[in-house]
């Protein structure tokens, strides 16, 4: 039997599976505070400085962080989409499915389908290296925000039957 492949693309937060990005209002605690989205942990992690880190997480929204994260672009630490970027991506979406419990089941129910963050129309290395976009019918880029998501869907499957057994 033939597995048909089924591609499930995320893009907006409020578009299906928009679940899945970090612009997504899904809170999570981290050092004991709260952080509206995923997407302003993940920014602030790129510095050390506490100011700047504290500053991205009292903006109300992602891209409001995402924006303050790019003032203070000249003392940023982490090398954007270096190998300490990539871990702390999945540092703060493993976070966001282990603290959010519908979140993890939906996550898992979407099975062995391949993720992807559709990034239309935008260009650019970052873009296509967090996502891809469709290119004369192909998808085009590196997707890593959906390998990912894929590979903690993997582990959170993994624990739920290890629990289970």
């Amino acid at each position: 039997m033939i597995k048909k492949i089924v591609v499930i693309e995320f893009t907006k937060v409020d578009l299906p599976y928009g679940w899945l990005g970090n612009m997504y209002a899904s809170p999570i605690q981290f050092e004991g505070k709260e952080w509206l989205t995923t997407e302003a942990l993940f920014q602030a992690l790129r510095y050390d400085s506490e100011e700047i880190r504290e500053a991205i997480r009292k903006e109300k929204s992602p891209m409001g962080a995402k924006m303050k994260a790019k003032s203070f672009k000249s003392q940023m630490r982490v090398v954007p989409m270096g190998e300490e970027d990539v871990d702390n991506m999945k540092k703060v979406v493993r976070m966001k499915f282990k603290q959010h419990t519908i979140l993890k089941s939906k996550l898992i129910i979407t099975g062995e389908h391949i993720l992807v963050e559709n990034i239309g129309n935008r260009n650019g290395e970052r873009h296509l290296f967090w996502g891809m976009k469709k290119v004369n019918g192909e998808w085009i880029g590196n997707n890593m925000m959906g390998k990912i998501l894929m590979e903690i869907r993997d582990e959170m499957k993994n624990e739920s039957v290890s629990r289970t057994v």
